[in-house]
């Protein structure tokens, strides 16, 4: 790894698609951010993308620990043991999460929207990143600091 690759606390920078993972982990929790930001048609907006309110509460709940990861990441230097299993716990919650669409998409009795299947896909296409990525999980391991 290149000294440049390091951030001012001599851990590695975390890649632009640890990012974009997270927004897509936590796109329940933009999604009520937003929804309060705009008063009025905050409960439609959250109406049109979560008519039943369990999958609302289910997105809530998964989207926990990429919101606390994203809180975390700015002072992973100071818990790193905490931020070491910030790894195994998106993983996680980006298994069950794509468990739970797979099986939303299998049991729907009516027309599958595309939205459904394009969020399906990208959840697929970050839990292989999030596994087959070496630079990521070197992130997440104390061992790759610069002294």
């Amino acid at each position: 790894m290149n000294p440049d690759d390091y951030n001012d606390h001599g851990m590695l920078r975390l890649p632009l698609w640890f990012w974009t993972i997270l927004i897509l982990q936590a796109r329940t929790w933009l999604l009520f951010v937003m929804a309060g930001a705009s008063r009025q048609q905050g409960s439609d907006l959250l109406t049109l993308f979560y008519p039943d309110q369990q999958s609302f509460w289910s997105g809530m709940l998964l989207g926990l620990p990429p919101a606390l990861v994203f809180l975390l990441s700015g002072r992973r230097h100071v818990w790193p043991r905490i931020w070491q299993a910030g790894y195994w716990l998106l993983l996680a919650g980006m298994f069950i999460t794509f468990a739970l669409q797979g099986l939303g998409l299998w049991q729907s009795t009516e027309m599958i929207s595309g939205v459904d299947i394009v969020l399906a896909l990208l959840d697929a296409v970050a839990l292989a990143y999030w596994l087959l990525s070496r630079r990521l999980r070197a992130c997440f391991d104390a061992s790759h600091r610069l002294a």
